[in-house]
């Protein structure tokens, strides 16, 4: 009984608060200032799926008191029987629902609705390690397609192969970083290589970054801080390469964080794309600090976003992805690569959320 009262007195303030941002969000005052009306408006969307569990907890609540009521008052024994079904199934959907309301409050990191940026990386293997980052960026971008969301590549560095030395991907969309978090890290590869002419199967890696974009009021870069070069464009292009200085590297004097582009024709677009990837990796800087304040208090690796951390392994001979973190094996291989990782991103929630709810325990 004490759980429930504490329960209903948390989601009572909840949407209190909810119905107080309600009335600040037609003040105009508010409207007008484009800042706080999205930071209120956001807060707004987060409570109501709370707030909505809530009232159909409290006419659950309600129910179940009528129906006691009537098993307490009542003589006629059909009656009785009736009540004693309904205070069973009320029961049942009250335990449901206190489960839900409990995952609804797990508080959520503010940065996983942001837009992400995912920046792939060849490592140990050479060509091989070039092509299998080649194989994520593709699959990320059939896994964002099948999302809805919006893939555009920012930047990358083509091996001779066609595989990827580096690829800067932006991907826009709803609850992006939420999802895509738990990509960070080494993803290892054992294969036969295309060039392997004795069929031995090697073992190559690729680094994965995902950031949560920043937005312009998430950092401030001043320009008297930034150090701009152009210079040509090299790698497959089209007659533009080497013939303009549209390529732009910038570089972050206080941080010596650097990002370049040179995906556009334009020199203008190439600077607007390397200063959003400038101002995310700027931004990444402080919310690293957030992840490993976090991390020290979690016993999983989900969402740290350490970099150096062998997460996951694709097994092409056994058609075997394991990840690392929570210990999942799967036996589909080439529908993981295909882009279907639902089902081990959902699993690595699952994990994060029971950290969570451990820590708020």
């Amino acid at each position: 009984m004490h759980d429930q009262i504490d329960l209903t007195g948390k989601l009572q303030a909840i949407k209190e608060r909810w119905l107080n941002i309600q009335e600040q969000l037609s003040d105009p005052d508010i409207i007008a200032d484009m800042k706080r009306f999205k930071s209120l408006n956001k807060s707004y969307r987060d409570m109501e799926p709370v707030v909505a569990a809530y009232e159909r907890y409290q006419l659950v609540l309600s129910n179940l008191d009528d129906s006691r009521t009537i098993l307490n008052t009542e003589r006629d024994a059909e009656l009785r029987d009736m009540a004693k079904e309904e205070i069973a199934a009320y029961e049942t959907e009250k335990a449901t629902l206190e489960e839900e309301i409990r995952q609804l409050l797990i508080p959520k990191d503010p940065e996983d609705e942001k837009n992400a940026i995912i920046e792939i990386r060849a490592g140990t293997g050479g060509d091989e390690a070039a092509l299998f980052a080649r194989d994520l960026s593709e699959m990320y971008t059939r896994f964002c397609g099948k999302q809805g969301w919006r893939i555009e590549i920012m930047n990358e560095n083509a091996s001779d192969q066609g595989g990827y030395k580096e690829i800067v991907l932006e991907v826009s969309g709803e609850n992006v970083y939420g999802r895509l978090k738990y990509e960070s890290g080494v993803h290892r590869v054992q294969r036969v290589p295309e060039t392997e002419s004795q069929g031995r199967v090697h073992t190559s890696a690729a680094t994965v970054a995902v950031l949560p974009e920043a937005e312009e009021f998430d950092v401030e870069i001043n320009a008297t801080d930034v150090k701009v070069d152009v210079f040509r464009a090299s790698g497959a292009g089209g007659q533009h390469v080497n013939r303009t200085e549209s390529a732009v590297r910038m570089t972050h004097i206080p941080t010596g964080i650097v990002a370049e582009c040179q995906d556009e024709r334009s020199q203008i677009k190439n600077r607007e794309k390397a200063m959003k990837v400038l101002r995310t990796r700027v931004y990444e800087k402080f919310h690293n600090e957030h992840l490993e304040k976090i991390s020290k208090q979690r016993k999983t690796l989900v969402s740290t976003g350490d970099r150096s951390a062998k997460i996951r392994t694709y097994n092409f001979p056994q058609s075997r992805v394991t990840d690392h973190r929570i210990n999942l094996t799967l036996y589909n291989l080439p529908e993981v690569i295909n882009g279907e990782i639902d089902e081990i991103i959902n699993a690595l929630q699952v994990a994060e959320n029971a950290e969570k709810m451990k820590a708020e325990a």
